[in-house]
């Protein structure tokens, strides 16, 4: 500590309660050495600090420095002095250099001991050894010591023992003046948090003063980041997120320091962190209103969520701390809103669509069919699957769920939702054709919608052979490349309702599944016949309905 290290008193080679006299006299003798060339030791130089250097300069200075009464109170509190048996054994111990005896010796009267006219000068001299210490919990006794002194009935007897005996001295203001040197002596040591530390053992009015020292500074600190960020908010919002993770980022230790000096109850913390939470909350909410149009959305989104959680970890009122959670839950909200909507849409195609489906069964089943008479059910899935107008849906969905919604959806860590979404998807896609799929293709992004369709249409192929083996028109659904054809309905409600009428139909039929499976076998890849025979089939279909 410079201020021990560097103390006039000890430049001047002398304890700090010697008298006038013994101080002129060592005055004159340092000067005379000096001025001719040689440098003068003391016993009081201790081995255990420093090398001191004396010159003709900081000589000077030293003796000015102690000069006034004021400034030799303020110098003997780190320095040491003899007033008793004991203060002469343990100062002959740092004499040789053993400071550790020296302390147990002044330990023996101080500790647990309260200041009385006999050992007042120990406090001083442990509590100035000990704030030598590179020991914190050492460093803390000795400030703990020296304000037990200078707050203690007996500290004038510190004051006569150092300077005149006229000389009074106000010991409010002499333990501020030795906080703020101590401070002073700290400041490029220790963070604010831990020089306040040291301060932990004192006693109630010094931790006031401290606690009105300490805030006075972090309070103005913050409240002026506050205010330029506010300024620079309002200048530029899109980049109002930086300006609000910076604000914490500078005021944190500030807002750390005061909230363990004050306590969160306490009105000034409440009134500047509640400040500080508001103007974050409100860089989140312009970077998001400034951006919220952008392709990249979400990213803003995001960014106004950090600055409102960092700002509800701040906010101490309830007012503002509501108001955050708020915020919190409304930008939840909005991240998963085009996913939400997307699905809502979804659902009320598929809805409409199971309701139309169950009332067109629910219809046919309760018909009352006459004597030979048959449901064609391959009019009524057709009825069902035409029961929406597809081209709209796929208009409607186009509006809702455009491409940069999709991206958003993308992101959404709503995986049941997801999940969802996907399955609507997969259910709208399985009512469309070819190119109402094409049409949207974006909102499928987890699949190629090409490879799936080509899929689907081997599975389509596979299962109109399969339906042709099993008794369909073999030859029109070769043709025609679908079971579910228009015009190969058309031939099955022919062979239904007029070939299966008559003695000839039937036979016709009968040699038709026959022979015609073998014949499917060795035309099925030969286009231009199936071209051949489609144009025949047309022919053929065209007759039947007049």
């Amino acid at each position: 500590m410079k201020i021990i290290q560097n103390n006039p008193y000890r430049i001047a080679g002398i304890l700090s309660n010697s008298s006038a006299k013994e101080l002129q006299k060592q005055k004159g003798k340092i000067k005379a050495f000096s001025k001719v060339g040689k440098e003068i030791t003391s016993e009081f130089d201790f081995d255990f600090l420093n090398s001191i250097e004396r010159t003709e300069q900081n000589i000077e200075k030293a003796f000015s420095n102690i000069e006034q009464n004021q400034d030799k109170v303020n110098n003997s509190l780190f320095w040491f002095l003899k007033s008793s048996p004991f203060d002469e054994t343990a100062i002959s111990y740092l004499i040789k250099g053993d400071d550790e005896k020296a302390k147990e010796i002044w330990g023996k009267v101080t500790n647990e001991k309260e200041v009385n006219s006999k050992n007042f000068s120990a406090f001083n001299n442990i509590g100035t050894l000990k704030l030598l210490s590179k020991s914190e919990f050492e460093i803390k006794e000795g400030i703990e010591a020296k304000i037990k002194l200078i707050e203690s009935e007996y500290f004038e007897n510190f004051v006569h023992s150092v300077a005149d005996q006229t000389f009074t001295i106000n010991n409010q203001k002499q333990s501020k003046l030795l906080v703020d040197e101590l401070l002073t002596q700290f400041k490029n040591k220790y963070s604010s948090a831990d020089a306040l530390d040291l301060f932990s053992n004192c006693n109630g009015s010094t931790q006031k003063y401290l606690s009105k020292k300490f805030t006075e500074e972090p309070i103005h600190n913050i409240e002026s980041n506050i205010e330029s960020t506010k300024r620079k908010r309002k200048e530029n919002k899109n980049d109002s997120y930086s300006f609000g993770l910076k604000l914490f980022v500078d005021t944190k230790d500030d807002l750390t320091l005061l909230k363990s000096l004050l306590g969160i109850s306490d009105l000034t913390y409440k009134r500047v962190a509640d400040e500080l939470a508001k103007e974050i909350m409100q860089c989140g909410i312009d970077c998001f209103n400034e951006n919220q149009d952008k392709e990249n959305s979400n990213e803003y989104l995001e960014q106004a969520m950090k600055l409102a959680k960092l700002a509800e970890s701040i906010a101490v009122g309830k007012f503002t701390k509501d108001k955050a959670i708020d915020n919190i839950n409304s930008l939840k909200e909005m991240k998963d809103r085009e996913l939400s909507q997307a699905i809502d849409t979804l659902k009320s195609i598929k809805d409409a669509f199971e309701t139309n489906e169950a009332k067109i069964r629910a219809e046919v089943r309760s018909m009352n069919l006459g004597y030979n008479q048959t449901v064609n059910w391959s009019k009524v899935e057709q009825m069902i699957k035409n029961s929406l107008d597809w081209d709209k849906v796929v208009e409607l969905v186009t509006r809702v769920i455009p491409q940069s919604n999709v991206s958003k959806i993308q992101t959404s860590g709503k995986f049941n939702k997801i999940n969802q979404y996907k399955d609507l998807v997969d259910f709208l896609f399985s009512k469309l054709g070819p190119i109402q799929i094409n049409q949207l293709k974006h909102i499928c992004y987890w699949k190629d919608v090409r490879a799936a369709q080509a899929k689907s249409t081997a599975r389509k192929v596979g299962s109109t052979i399969s339906k042709a083996t099993d008794g369909g028109c073999y030859i029109a659904t070769m043709a025609y490349g679908d079971y579910e054809h228009p015009q190969v309905i058309e031939l099955r409600n022919f062979r239904d309702n007029t070939l299966q009428s008559s003695f000839l139909g039937r036979s016709f039929i009968k040699f038709y599944y026959k022979y015609s499976p073998k014949l499917v076998e060795l035309l099925r890849n030969r286009k231009a016949i199936n071209r051949s025979i489609r144009t025949a089939l047309d022919i053929v279909i065209k007759t039947i309905k007049k």
